[in-house]
């Protein structure tokens, strides 16, 4: 099961010791729905690992890493009808070959309706492909290739979501692939890239950044489910769950938050903005998820691991003066409040953050938490959900709201019991 579950060994003390000092988590009462629950026998796929988008009608859109008709994923949207109830439509079954297989990112729209996503297989050379999905006056969706990954110097393994910017460029990640070796990562430490359409409607890529470059992949490696962001200046920000130092964090280094900026020639410079260090393990490693920004400059994100039990923090990063950011742990997970966030956060109009861990909670299903400032300064954290063997399990994904306020996410499921579900959340 891929990155749904991860080991993890407490010492007494340590929980003693943590009990007793770090305040427990308040647990609200929600309206929990489930939207649709996903069969491992069905067509419709399951084990879900992205998380989910809008269109202007209120459907939702999104993917599931295994099943469908060829066992390798599919796209799929959920229509509400008027019983209250969701209709499933699924929209494309991926064969694993050229169009790719086993998408793990959250779908994005552009202006006029297409969907575009990525797959971590398939392709030409089967290390993943960057597609489209066009909606058709009968109701159906063509799906094309805009770029399949080589698996060399150009990218291999898109994990994460893309982003367009003005002009309608895409931007991503790979995990793996961009030219660099080592013993973190043998088949490359992944690479970002920019895809602009030609007139003949081809795609033709760009490598902005080839991860690990630097002596001791000071510069970062293996950027997973971080997505990218643009600030209002253009440029892009995005973490890596490896690098930054491989004497740390068992060899392979503990991760950091980059950023890259254009430059007039083309190019693009990254500026390493945070390095994780087991050193200060309390203050989390090695973050999975991408960042956000509020309306102040300062970015937001979690961190999977670290923490004072080991089992991941909420983050903010704020610039200062002389060009640098300082990092401030918002929130440490410690089991029952949840444990490894592996996902991007988002806020509400109030300035209050929410997101989701993978494990953690009453029955280690994971949880959906939201975190509240207060005027010192503090966050404060409420559990609005923690999962249980049925029906959901295991969210990997954030979430997402809709105009009322209400919450939207997806599971994995536990592959015995569950298979993966799409959620609702009602304050």
């Amino acid at each position: 099961m891929l990155f749904a579950r991860r080991s993890k060994v407490l010492g007494l003390l340590l929980v003693v010791v943590i009990l007793l000092v770090l305040t427990p988590a308040v647990w609200a009462q929600n309206k929990y729905k489930t939207l649709h629950r996903f069969e491992s026998s069905g067509t419709a796929g399951y084990a879900l690992m992205g998380g989910l988008v809008f269109d202007r009608s209120g459907n939702l859109y999104g993917t599931a890493t295994d099943g469908g008709t060829n066992l390798q994923g599919t796209v799929f949207e959920l229509i509400p009808q008027s019983s209250g109830g969701w209709a499933i439509k699924v929209l494309h079954r991926f064969t694993g070959g050229l169009d790719g297989g086993k998408p793990l990112a959250t779908l994005i729209f552009d202006r006029v309706g297409n969907l575009y996503g990525t797959t971590q297989q398939g392709g030409d050379q089967e290390f993943g492909v960057v597609f489209k999905l066009a909606p058709n006056q009968d109701g159906s969706w063509t799906e094309s290739v805009l770029y399949s990954f080589a698996g060399g110097r150009d990218g291999a393994v898109p994990f994460a979501r893309l982003i367009f910017d003005q002009a309608g460029n895409l931007y991503g990640t790979t995990v793996e692939g961009g030219g660099s070796t080592n013993s973190a990562c043998h088949n490359g430490c992944g690479t970002v890239f920019k895809l602009k359409a030609r007139s003949d409607g081809s795609w033709t890529e760009t490598i902005l950044h080839s991860f690990c470059l630097l002596d001791e992949c000071r510069d970062g490696a293996t950027p997973f489910f971080a997505g990218l962001i643009f600030d209002q200046a253009g440029n892009l920000y995005g973490t890596t769950e490896q690098g930054g130092n491989l004497s740390q964090c068992s060899g392979s280094g503990c991760g950091v938050v980059f950023e890259l900026t254009p430059n007039a020639d083309g190019s693009w410079t990254e500026n390493v903005l945070h390095r994780f260090s087991s050193v200060n393990s309390y203050r989390g490693l090695n973050p999975l998820g991408g960042l956000i920004f509020d309306g102040s400059g300062n970015l937001y994100g979690t961190a999977e691991s670290g923490g004072a039990a080991g089992g991941g923090v909420v983050f903010q990063l704020t610039p200062t003066s002389d060009g640098r950011w300082k990092e401030k742990v918002l929130h440490t997970f410690t089991g029952w409040d949840g444990y490894l966030p592996c996902a991007s956060l988002i806020f509400d109009h109030s300035g209050n953050l929410y997101g989701t861990t993978v494990e953690g909670g009453k029955t280690e299903e994971g949880v959906v938490f939201k975190l509240t400032p207060n005027s010192d300064g503090e966050w404060h954290e409420t559990v609005l959900h923690a999962f249980y063997d049925r029906p959901g399990a295991l969210p990997n994904a954030g979430v997402i709201f809709d105009g009322a306020g209400n919450l939207y996410g997806t599971t994995y499921g536990d592959d015995n019991t569950t298979f993966g579900s799409v959620f609702e959340i009602t304050p």
